[in-house]
Order: C-alpha cells, then sequence, then structure tokens
C-alpha cells in the first residue's frame, strides 16, 4: 500500500468513526437485570448477555415446571395491562407507596413488569442468596411488609425460624404473597402465628399476573367450563389460553370465599386447547399469518386463522378448539372487553412491520 492509499484509507477510517449512524457495541443501549427489576440471585440461571430485539420490551423464561424452560417476549403494547394487574395484586396485598417488597425468586420480578412497581409506589428487593437462611436473614432483618415467593419454599422457612431460635426476630403481620406453584395450603396456620396474611397469586411469565385469591387482576379473562369434569374451566386470557384449568364455584377460594377461582387446585388443561381466529380487525391477512406465528415463538399458544377468516372486521372472533381427539369447538370468545391480549399482541406487529430493521446488516434481498 503506498502513501496515497494509506492516507484516503485513513480518511475514509476516520470519516466512518465520525460520521457512522450505526452504533458500535459500546453505544448500544444496554438493559439489565437491574432495569428490569429482577437482580435476585438464583440457583437455575446463569446471566448471560443477549441482543434483544427493539419490538421487545423485555425477554423472560418459563419456570420449566411442566417442560423445558422457555423463553417468552413481551411486547410493549401489552406492558399496561400487565402493570396494571401486578400493581392491583401489590395494593390488594396491604401494599403502600415507599414499601419494600422482598422477590425471594428474582425473575419473579418479570412477572410484575417494574411498571407494576412503578405504579403501585413500591421498591422491590432481592435476596443476598437463593437460600432459605439468607430468606430468613432478610426477614428478620430488614422486616419488609411484603413478601412475594414460592409457598414451600416459605412454610419450610418459618419452620427453620423455630428450630433455629430466630422466631420471635419474624416480623408480624407481613403479607406473603404465594405465586410460582400452587399454593402450599400447610402455610396458612404457620403464617397465622404471627398474624401474616397469605395471599394466593397465580399467574405466568408469558401473560404476567392473573388472579389473587380466586378473584381476577384483569378483566380480559374468561372462563370455559369444561365438558369432561364438571365444576371445572379451563382460564383464558384475552382469548388465549393459559393452559391451566381450575375448580370454580362451589365454597369458593380457600382464603376468599368470595373468590371462584380455585387457583392452588389447578390441573393442566387436556388436552391443551388451540384458538382459530374467525374474524380479525387487522386488514391483511398477512399480518393476521405473522401474528399467530409471533405468538407461538413469545407465548407458546398455537393460534391460526380459519379458511374463510374475515378481516377488517369490527372486533377480534376467537375460537378455542380441543386439537384432539376429534378437533372439537370448545368456545367462541369475541366480546372485544375479552380479546384485549389478543389485540395487543395483533398491534406489537403491525407496528412491528411499520417500521423498517434500519440495521444495514440485517437486510436481505440485496
Amino acid at each position: 500500500m503506498d502513501a496515497a492509499q494509506q492516507l484516503r484509507l485513513d480518511e475514509f477510517v476516520r470519516l466512518t468513526e465520525e460520521f457512522s449512524t450505526a452504533p458500535t457495541l459500546a453505544a448500544m443501549a444496554r438493559r439489565t437485570l437491574a432495569d428490569k427489576d429482577a437482580a435476585g440471585p438464583t440457583s437455575a440461571h446463569v446471566i448471560e448477555e443477549i441482543h434483544t430485539p427493539l419490538n421487545l420490551a423485555y425477554t423472560t423464561f418459563t419456570t420449566g415446571s411442566t417442560a423445558f424452560q422457555n423463553i417468552v417476549g413481551v411486547t410493549w403494547p401489552e406492558l399496561p395491562e400487565r402493570a396494571a394487574a401486578g400493581a392491583a395484586a401489590l395494593r390488594r396485598a396491604g401494599a403502600r407507596p415507599g414499601d419494600a417488597v422482598l422477590l425471594c425468586y428474582g425473575p419473579l420480578g418479570n412477572v410484575f413488569s417494574r411498571g407494576a412497581f412503578e405504579e403501585a409506589g413500591v421498591r422491590p428487593q432481592f435476596l443476598a442468596h437463593s437460600s432459605r437462611d439468607s430468606f430468613l436473614a432478610a426477614l428478620c432483618q430488614d422486616r419488609p411488609a411484603l413478601v412475594v415467593g414460592e409457598s414451600s419454599f416459605l412454610r419450610a422457612s418459618l419452620e427453620d425460624a423455630k428450630k433455629l431460635g430466630l422466631w420471635d426476630l419474624v416480623p408480624e403481620g407481613a403479607s406473603l404473597l404465594c405465586a410460582g406453584t400452587p399454593l402450599d395450603l400447610e402455610l396458612i396456620p404457620v403464617a397465622a402465628e404471627k398474624g401474616a396474611a397469605v395471599h394466593d397469586l397465580y399467574g405466568c411469565q408469558e401473560f404476567g399476573w392473573l388472579v389473587m385469591d380466586g378473584v381476577p387482576l384483569r378483566d380480559d379473562l374468561t372462563l370455559v367450563p369444561e365438558a369432561a369434569r364438571d365444576g371445572w374451566a379451563t382460564l383464558a386470557v384475552g382469548g388465549l389460553p393459559t393452559g391451566d384449568s381450575f375448580p370454580v364455584g362451589g365454597a369458593g377460594h380457600r382464603l376468599n370465599p368470595a373468590g371462584p377461582i380455585c387457583t392452588y387446585a389447578r390441573r393442566r388443561t387436556a388436552p391443551e386447547l388451540e384458538v382459530v381466529v374467525r374474524a380479525c380487525t387487522a386488514q391483511s391477512a398477512m399480518t393476521l399469518e405473522r401474528a399467530c406465528r409471533t405468538i407461538l415463538r413469545t407465548k407458546g399458544r398455537i393460534v391460526r386463522p380459519a379458511p374463510a377468516v374475515q378481516m377488517g372486521a369490527a372486533a377480534n372472533t376467537l375460537e378455542l378448539m380441543a386439537a384432539w381427539p376429534d378437533n372439537a369447538s370448545v368456545a367462541v370468545i369475541d366480546d372485544p372487553a375479552k380479546t384485549v391480549l389478543f389485540a395487543r399482541l395483533l398491534e406489537a406487529q403491525e407496528q412491528y412491520q411499520a417500521t423498517a430493521k434500519s440495521d444495514p446488516l440485517w437486510t436481505k434481498g440485496r
């Protein structure tokens, strides 16, 4: 390379650095666990940096209780209802602005979303270590007003406090929001000894918090009676089945007779329901098809357009189907107030299509 070529190259490199509109790795925005209010230790994960698409507000993972832990994408349009449900749960548990909420398991923060903590005005806190001993140390030393954790973990920890001579240091009157697994009913009498209120919080990473003490936290929940089991119903959120079924009615929830959904007695819905879109508010069939694939990828729910789906409809019409043995229709949900989540995910797909990718390295077809 001669001197003239070197000068041209040096000038080109300088201009590239000064005027490039594409960011360097150091200049890219970073979203940490602390930014998501999920910065707690776990024994089930490693912390790995990933590239998260701009069309997702954040990514998280399923718990792996029924299958492998799968990635979940949370879109921007679904955040308002998700945050409102989380904030409602905190308020029902007695949270007041300025209170500290101890999350025993860091990823539970992703089920709330940061907006829930901000809306309720509370401060999430996390354990120093993923262990019962660390929980007891935080409970006795920091004395949080609210605790969110798995119920058997909380029961075993309180029983440990008695064995370790720490029972007198356990604070009185805390609220225990039990989440992640079906409620361990043996926690109730143990907690009562300290005047602690126990709450049963049901939800999932895909959809956020849905039911508390048998009462819905969102307006777009639908209970679909099961033909095979009398007194049981499948729960759908925004028109999408959660995959869980519950006893409903009767004496009500163990913690709240006025709560009809007994979330602590849940079973997986069998067969798991699929969704067929009969009518859609989107104008383009391609948009609907892409939205269905997006829902499968980010929420793990099978949604497909009907062969003669009506596009540009005034409201979305979703038919829940049992895929086997005979592809039977289970329910039709066409109330716009009950298909909100589907509408939000459709909105997210439309936003994504309206925003071209700006990274030239990702441009295809040239």
